[in-house]
C-alpha cells in the first residue's frame, strides 16, 4: 500500500474505511485534506525512554478515527480545535522541535493525515536525524503499518479493549480488537526488539500501552493473556497506565455512570500482578497520582504560529 495525497480522494486510511472524498466532505475522523495541528512542543509526560530529560517533540493532530467517550483530548479529537498547516509548515515544525532538543518526533493521532505527514517527512529528508514515534490508539490497518516501515522507528500504540461490547460502547468500534491485534503484531514484527541509546532513550521498538478502565479488570486480563500468547517474548515493552480520569461524555453525561470515577488501587495492582505473573514485566508502571487533569497538555497552538 502506498500513501500519497490520492488517499484522501476515497479514504481508507483507517479501519473505518469511510470512502469519503475528503476534498469535498470530512471523513469519519472529522477531517479534510489539510493537516490540522493543535500543539507542537516538547512533551515530558511520555514513558521515560521516550521523553528522556529533554522531552519528546510531540505534534498533536486534530480529529480522530476513534470516538472514545472518555477522551482526555476531546477538545481536539471531537471538537476539532487546531490550525491547518501546509506540508512545508509541517516539515518546519518537525525540524524546529529537533532544533529545540527533542529526543524524537512524536506523531500523536496522525493516521487520518498520513499523506501529508509522509510528504513532510520526505521533504525533511536527512535533515531530520532523530527517531519518529507513531503514537496512536491502536485502531490501525496492518497495511498502513507496513507502508510506514521506512518512516517510523518507534511505535507507541494503545491496546484499549479485548471485548467488542466494550469497544462498541465506549469507542463506537466493535471491531477494535480485530484490527488493533493485527496492527500491533505487525508493528512488533517489522520493528524488532527495543533498542536504546547509551542514555536509555529508545531508538527503535514498540511500547504497548494499556489504560485500565473502571470495572474492566477482566478485559485488561484478556489483553495481557493475548500479548503473552501472541507476541514474541522480549519483542516489545508494556506500559500499564493508571491515569484514567473521567473526561468528556464519561463525566458530563449520565450515559456512562460506570466510567465516572477513577480506578482504585486494587484494580490497578491486580493488573500489575497479573502482568508480572505472565512475565510481562519489561516496561512501565504508572503512579496513581498520574490520574489528574493537569497531565493533559494545553491545546493552545503552541509551536505552530512561531
Amino acid at each position: 500500500m502506498s500513501i500519497h495525497h490520492t488517499a484522501y480522494d476515497c479514504c481508507r486510511l483507517c479501519p473505518r474505511q469511510c470512502l469519503a472524498d475528503r476534498s469535498r466532505r470530512a471523513g469519519f475522523c472529522r477531517s479534510g485534506t489539510k493537516a490540522k495541528v493543535a500543539r507542537a512542543a516538547l512533551h515530558h509526560w511520555e514513558e521515560p525512554s521516550i521523553s528522556g530529560r529533554r522531552g519528546s517533540g510531540a505534534v498533536f493532530f486534530s480529529g480522530c478515527s476513534l470516538n472514545c467517550c472518555f477522551c482526555q483530548n476531546h477538545q481536539i479529537s471531537h471538537e476539532g480545535f487546531g490550525k491547518e498547516v501546509t506540508v512545508r509548515e509541517l516539515r518546519d515544525i518537525f525540524l524546529r522541535l529537533q532544533d529545540q532538543g527533542a529526543h524524537n518526533i512524536n506523531l500523536v493521532t496522525a493516521t487520518h493525515y498520513l499523506p501529508s505527514v509522509v510528504e513532510a517527512l520526505d521533504m525533511a529528508g536527512t535533515s531530520l536525524s532523530i527517531p519518529v514515534v507513531y503514537n496512536c490508539g491502536g485502531y490501525e490497518r496492518p497495511q498502513v503499518v507496513q507502508a510506514l516501515k521506512p518512516y517510523v522507528d518507534i511505535w507507541l500504540p494503545d491496546l484499549k479493549y479485548w471485548s467488542p461490547e466494550l469497544s462498541s460502547r465506549y469507542s463506537g468500534a466493535g471491531d477494535y480488537f480485530s484490527w488493533a491485534s493485527r496492527a500491533v503484531a505487525q508493528m512488533v514484527l517489522q520493528t524488532g526488539p527495543p533498542v536504546f541509546d547509551e542514555d536509555g532513550i529508545m531508538k527503535s521498538g514498540v511500547i504497548i500501552r494499556h489504560m485500565i478502565l473502571p470495572g474492566a479488570r477482566r478485559d485488561s486480563l484478556k489483553l495481557l493473556l493475548w500479548m503473552h500468547d501472541s507476541l514474541p517474548q522480549g519483542g516489545y515493552l508494556v506500559s500499564l497506565l493508571s491515569q484514567y480520569t473521567p473526561f468528556h461524555l464519561a463525566r458530563d453525561t449520565e450515559d456512562y455512570p460506570e466510567l465516572n470515577r477513577r480506578i482504585t488501587s486494587y484494580e490497578y495492582e491486580k493488573i500489575v500482578d497479573a502482568a508480572v505473573e505472565l512475565g510481562l514485566s519489561e516496561g512501565y508502571m504508572q503512579k496513581r497520582s498520574s490520574a489528574r487533569e493537569e497531565y493533559t497538555p494545553p491545546f493552545n497552538l503552541e509551536g505552530i504560529d512561531s
